[in-house]
């Protein structure tokens, strides 16, 4: 399947997860074999070379981290909701498009010096990937660019990244 196919499966759900919002679901192009493989290797065209490990933004940045680890032989590091994991290295509580949310990583997980890839499903105001770069910089590791399946320009997310590279899949 053809990227531009692939990327065509992505749903627009108004007024989710409130009124105003226009949220954009992945599940259809992730239930679709042919499109899902179409992204994972699109993103893994993304990587930088010097990258040792891909980190995921829970939930859906967990598929595309976990396939594209896989498809290149990386270890993958799950970025989690509060809550979720026995021992932490660090938390950021950051803004979102429609309020507020925290991530942390995993305690003993990153190692100072790795070079890590960021994936994501949406790039929106930024806040996600900010909030990871920054657990991730804070665990001494150098973020080598962050790549995503869909960036919605009209919310500025780039700006929010103080320079680094990113990747959109697609750009609407």
């Amino acid at each position: 399947m053809k990227l531009d196919e692939a990327l065509d499966l992505i749903a627009e759900v108004p007024d989710f997860p409130e009124p105003g919002v226009l949220f954009r679901d992945l599940s259809p192009l992730f239930a679709d074999g042919p499109a899902f493989a179409a992204v994972a290797d699109a993103l893994a065209d993304t990587l930088d070379p010097a990258a040792d490990l891909v980190a995921g933004v829970e939930a859906r940045g967990f598929l595309l981290a976990a396939a594209v680890g896989y498809s290149r032989g990386m270890g993958v590091v799950l970025v989690r909701k509060p809550g979720k994991l026995p021992s932490v290295a660090g938390r950021v509580d950051y803004s979102l498009e429609y309020g507020t949310a925290s991530v942390e990583l995993p305690a003993d997980v990153v190692k100072p010096g790795q070079r890590i890839a960021v994936m994501d499903d949406v790039l929106a105001t930024g806040g996600t990937v900010a909030a990871t770069a920054k657990l991730l910089e804070d665990a001494g590791a150098t973020v080598t660019g962050v790549s995503v399946v869909l960036e919605l320009a009209a919310l500025s997310g780039r700006s929010t990244l103080d320079g680094r590279s990113v990747h959109a899949l697609r750009t609407v």
